[in-house]
């Protein structure tokens, strides 16, 4: 766990609080607010939060339903060694899983909770703020949405997947009110039960990966079976496999894989029809989208008995033998997968796979909302299958999220008979009349309408609410009354797609995916580690459309061999993200400043004078940066 980068020193809450105020009173906000704390306000405002949400009875314990999952069986006993040293005091000690759902609390401090601490639920907190950045963050009182936590101070730091660092979840430790000046003081104990749970983690995953190991063993025998073993980290491939599966039938049975387990849940139980864990809709009949474009089958074998079951019976982990899940894999593999989950102190550790030749299907027809858009993490495919659900009826759809996020690519593959008409670019009027006809339409960029063709629209869905209008809207300055009110009217069968910085684990998916097929003769395009890195821990303001854009120039101004080095990727890219958050106006001064100086060389003088500026002034920015 590394956390080094502390928050900066925060405004005077007494200015935010009057600031608040006047922001839910719809008034002119006074200057010196800062930015990020008014734009969370404004999504809080934009989600639907109410900031007068009643807190619990003093008397009425906290209602908490928390998911089985790993973490929460790590955390536990770590935690639970930690909450004595709280006490009775105003203090609370409170952990999230990476939904934001509270997996565990402890305490009768301020910062008693709803089971939810997404912004969706309950707008700004520290927890969310953490899991967005990646690194610890305090948010207090008058900075925070509802009314309930206007004296809490809270703050939060990431628990990382001891194998790939990603965040797991969050502990938080929230008081009362903090002073203006200076860190939070729960905060070396929120760092301290964070690396505490890490280190259990660690431990668990080690010990995990032996009992997968001997699942696996017991499953291949003696005899030559088709056996895989998978957790999402480790591979045990019998030799049987190897010659049956090709390596693309592999990738795709550990993708499945991972994802069943995951709907599985902590008892290696199946899901009920209807969940919608991990973004998979399974609301017809357990199919869901897939990352190949593919659909799977998910059966319990009657009469049969997994090989996993005796290690299991002999630990005393599990009363019944785990369900088997058969998994259809993308056309062409030849074979069809048993998965069977392997379980480990009553936590899914991984699954078993049984492969067995199938004789050549005909493909199934694709369904006119199979999505075949790269992308495979949580919060993707959670987009994605609550778009799916909504397109499955004739109704309007709202796609929210920045620029570059896909809402156009994925508004075209639910309704790809729907004829595109951009708001930026011409008025919709005659459009929008077709619409009562049943023709589907697709608007792109909402917040630019005209009023004229807002103002039609809102009076088309008053008489016709079921008509096929998919709409894509980009968050920016608040929305005039007429556009407020077309927006409130879509918002229940809405869909925000989630940014490229908040899904870096899609970025390799989207590399392959977005490179441009190499000429004849040349090699396809490749990438060095060091250069993956960078592009990972860029923030992508632009998001995929960046990103999109910066693949493409490299690949028409790429080396004749070779993979791409850091060194070739544009200058903010290789650069990295600034160490603390910067205005628009320090980012682009910021890229001006960078670019200038890869041209000169790195020569700061001649740098200087190329921007008009003194060399005392080019210091002083670039140490402004690094501050």
């Amino acid at each position: 766990m590394t956390t080094a980068e502390h928050p900066t020193a925060r405004p005077a809450l007494a200015p935010l609080r009057r600031a608040r105020e006047l922001f839910l009173l719809g008034r002119q906000l006074p200057d010196g607010i800062p930015e990020d704390v008014v734009a969370a306000w404004r999504r809080a405002r934009f989600l639907g939060v109410r900031h007068d949400v009643p807190g619990p009875a003093a008397d009425a314990p906290i209602p908490l339903r928390a998911p089985r999952s790993p973490l929460l069986d790590a955390a536990r006993p770590v935690l639970e060694r930690i909450a004595p040293v709280l006490g009775t005091g105003q203090t609370s000690l409170i952990l999230t899983d990476e939904r934001l759902r509270v997996l565990w609390t402890s305490g009768r401090g301020p910062g008693e909770c709803c089971a939810d601490l997404s912004e969706r639920a309950v707008g700004h907190n520290s927890a969310a703020l953490a899991l967005h950045t990646h690194r610890r963050a305090e948010v207090h009182g008058p900075e925070h949405f509802l009314d309930l936590w206007q004296d809490v101070s809270a703050v939060s730091v990431p628990v990382r997947a001891p194998e790939t660092g990603q965040p797991l979840g969050t502990v938080t430790v929230a008081t009362g009110l903090c002073g203006d000046r200076g860190p939070h003081p729960g905060a070396p104990l929120a760092e301290a039960a964070a690396g505490a749970v890490e280190t259990e983690l660690l431990a668990r995953s080690r010990a995990a990966e032996r009992v997968l190991l001997d699942a696996y063993l017991r499953a291949a025998g003696e005899q030559d079976r088709a056996v895989v073993g998978l957790d999402g980290r480790n591979r045990f491939v019998s030799r049987a496999a190897e010659r049956l599966l090709p390596p693309e039938g592999l990738e795709a049975l550990e993708r499945e894989a991972v994802a069943l387990l995951r709907e599985a849940g902590g008892d290696g139980r199946p899901p009920e029809r209807g969940s919608d864990a991990v973004g998979r809709s399974s609301g017809r009949g357990g199919e869901g989208v897939e990352p190949t474009g593919q659909r799977s089958e998910r059966v319990e074998p009657t009469g049969q008995r997994s090989d996993t079951d005796d290690g299991s019976r002999r630990q005393g982990l599990d009363a019944a033998p785990p369900p088997s899940y058969r998994v259809r894999l993308p056309d062409g593999t030849g074979c069809t997968a048993f998965l069977t989950p392997v379980t480990h102190v009553g936590s899914v550790v991984g699954a078993v796979a049984v492969l067995e030749p199938t004789p050549p299907a005909t493909p199934a027809p694709v369904a006119r909302t199979e999505v075949r858009l790269a992308g495979r993490s949580v919060p993707w495919r959670h987009a994605v299958g609550r778009a799916v659900e909504l397109a499955r009826s004739p109704e309007p759809v709202l796609l929210v999220g920045e620029r570059g996020t896909g809402k156009t690519s994925l508004a075209l593959e639910l309704v790809p008979d729907a004829l595109a008409v951009d708001a930026a670019q011409c008025e919709a009027g005659d459009r929008i009349r077709e619409l009562a006809d049943g023709r589907p339409l697709l608007i792109r960029h909402a917040e630019r309408l005209a009023a004229s063709d807002t103002a039609a629209l809102n009076t088309l869905l008053a008489s016709h609410p079921g008509v096929p209008l998919l709409v894509t809207h980009t968050p920016g300055s608040p929305p005039g009354p007429c556009l407020q009110r077309l927006l409130d009217s879509l918002s229940a069968r809405s869909v925000t797609l989630p940014a490229l910085r908040e899904r870096p684990e899609d970025l390799r998916e989207l590399l392959t995916a977005l490179t441009p097929r190499p000429a004849p003769g040349r090699p396809p395009l490749t990438w060095t580690l060091d250069a993956l890195r960078a592009l990972e821990q860029y923030p992508w303001p632009g998001n995929v459309t960046e990103l999109a854009h910066v693949v493409r120039a490299l690949a028409e101004h790429r080396r004749s061999t070779g993979p791409i080095r850091r060194t070739e990727l544009p200058d903010p890219v290789r650069e990295g993200p600034a160490p603390r958050p910067l205005s628009p106006m320090e980012i682009a001064e910021r890229a001006a400043i960078l670019d200038a100086l890869h041209l000169h060389g790195g020569n700061k003088a001649r740098t200087a004078a190329a921007l008009g500026i003194g060399r005392a002034t080019l210091y002083r920015k670039l140490r402004g940066y690094r501050a």
